[in-house]
């Protein structure tokens, strides 16, 4: 039997405030807060919470208090992908409007992604458009 994939956890000096910006990047929405927890998942999760079974359910996002800010580039991230209906420049910008940075972690100047930062300072990359 295989284990399913429950959730990411980011360390954060802020929870609520990270937890916010992702899910304003995602579209995904809080379902738990605390003072030093706060867990998104996506919107379609709770509406198929009942009909999937327990391996089958998504990952959310759960936000973590910790005392330390982040120090060095992240050893896991993030990829995320436009559909291929999208504008993956808008949805670049949008993301950078809502307080996105641009990183360089290495990457040369060829490569098919965006190489972002959250307002925390954690990579993720914006790949180029997927229709799966």
């Amino acid at each position: 039997m295989a284990l399913r994939w429950y959730s990411v956890v980011v360390e954060t000096t802020r929870p609520r405030e990270l937890a916010a910006w992702w899910g304003e990047a995602l579209g995904w929405e809080q379902v738990y807060a605390a003072d030093d927890e706060v867990v998104i998942i996506p919107p379609w999760a709770t509406e198929l919470s009942q009909q999937l079974p327990f391996h089958r359910q998504p990952p959310g996002l759960v936000f973590v208090l910790v005392e330390h800010e982040k120090a060095t580039k992240n050893r896991l991230h993030l990829d995320l992908a436009p559909h291929t209906s999208d504008d993956r420049d808008a949805e670049i910008e949008r993301l950078l409007r809502l307080g996105a940075t641009r990183a360089d972690v290495g990457q040369t100047d060829d490569v098919s992604w965006t190489v972002l930062a959250d307002p925390d300072g954690n990579e993720f990359c914006v790949l180029s458009s997927r229709d799966r």
